[in-house]
């Protein structure tokens, strides 16, 4: 991102919206092709997501919830490696330049850069005949050697998670019709809610710290809570059981799951809940929940790291083992 002297429309586009975003002395204005970002003995953890229009979020929803969600979940990838935002690049790839898109969507990413204390640092603006596409690539720093990888779960580790899970799966089908959206049909706060948790996540930050104290090994949830746990179990080289009735729901999922309008595979499966999944000691992880509860995020223990290289298992309330069809979203 440069503003030059005489600029052309993408200068002119950088700098009306986004050169007001570029808080950070490292960011030159955005007048330069590259940023400083600044360390003092820290690691810099650096993540990079995606989001494109008609897979991670739909053309009428608003520009200032796509906005959110495309800084959001990169986020959410810092909070799970215990990581504190530095800032962020962004590549925007647009169909036009249009100022009532273009006003809420950085306006809305300024808020929350602010916010999260996560400065725009630069990145690119381009043209596409396809669909739009916004992609994030997130910097946070964390202390030398204590970046929280996917590869320390232990047996005997408690697995926890942040959070509700499957609102956003769920909002996503009220979104696009069907059984869900008539179920809510009376229910306006809810249908409202799980929306919401479809297009702007709530990344967990504010416990970031005490994810690094505390837990083993974490990850995000993105593309569901079964694929992204077998991933976590396979990167250390362990497997899990999982108690499905102790995996937290929003008061809104579970009227959907006792009425029947909704399954236990959709929420386990879907993707979206951008919650921090870890793993910790029985002892450590009791600090975790207690942090969380100072913090106002609910941290749940929902089933134990066990020997072995299986999938996890999860099980019902009789103990039974439940069969999934789906373990999570996939992009191919």
């Amino acid at each position: 991102m440069t503003t030059p002297q005489n600029p052309s429309g993408e200068d002119s586009l950088i700098a009306r919206y986004f050169k007001p975003l570029a808080t950070d002395p490292g960011a030159f204005g955005l007048v330069d092709d590259a940023a400083i970002l600044s360390a003092s003995g820290e690691d810099i953890v650096v993540t990079t997501d995606a989001v494109v229009e008609g897979v991670h979020y739909l053309a009428a929803d608003p520009p200032d919830t796509i906005a959110r969600k495309a800084l959001r979940v990169n986020l959410s990838d810092l909070a799970a490696k215990g990581a504190a935002p530095a800032g962020f690049v962004l590549t925007l790839a647009l169909r036009s330049k249009d100022d009532s898109w273009l006003r809420p969507f950085a306006d809305a990413l300024g808020e929350d850069a602010k916010a999260f204390s996560c400065p725009l640092l630069g990145g690119d603006t381009v043209s596409t005949p396809g669909p739009q596409m916004i992609s994030i690539t997130a910097f946070g720093r964390v202390p030398k050697g204590r970046m929280v990888s996917r590869t320390g779960a232990k047996p005997g580790d408690r697995i926890l998670v942040t959070g509700t899970i499957g609102d956003a799966a769920l909002g996503l089908g009220v979104l696009t019709g069907g059984a869900l959206a008539g179920a809510l049909a009376s229910d306006p706060a809810a249908r409202d809610f799980l929306v919401s948790r479809y297009r702007v996540p709530q990344p967990r930050n504010a416990l970031a710290g005490a994810v690094r104290d505390h837990v083993t090994a974490a990850m995000d949830v993105s593309d569901g809570l079964a694929g992204d746990l077998a991933k976590l179990c396979a990167a250390s080289g362990v497997s899990a059981i999982v108690d499905v009735p102790s995996v937290p729901l929003s008061p809104a999922v579970a009227g959907l799951i006792a009425s029947r309008a909704a399954g236990i595979e959709t929420l386990l499966a879907g993707g979206d809940d951008y919650e921090v999944l870890c793993t910790a000691p029985a002892g450590r992880s009791d600090s975790l929940i207690a942090a969380g509860q100072a913090a106002g995020v609910a941290v749940a223990a929902i089933g134990t790291i066990v020997e072995g290289d299986g999938r996890p298992r999860f099980l019902d309330g009789q103990g039974r083992e439940l069969v999934l069809k789906r373990q999570s979203f996939s992009h191919f």
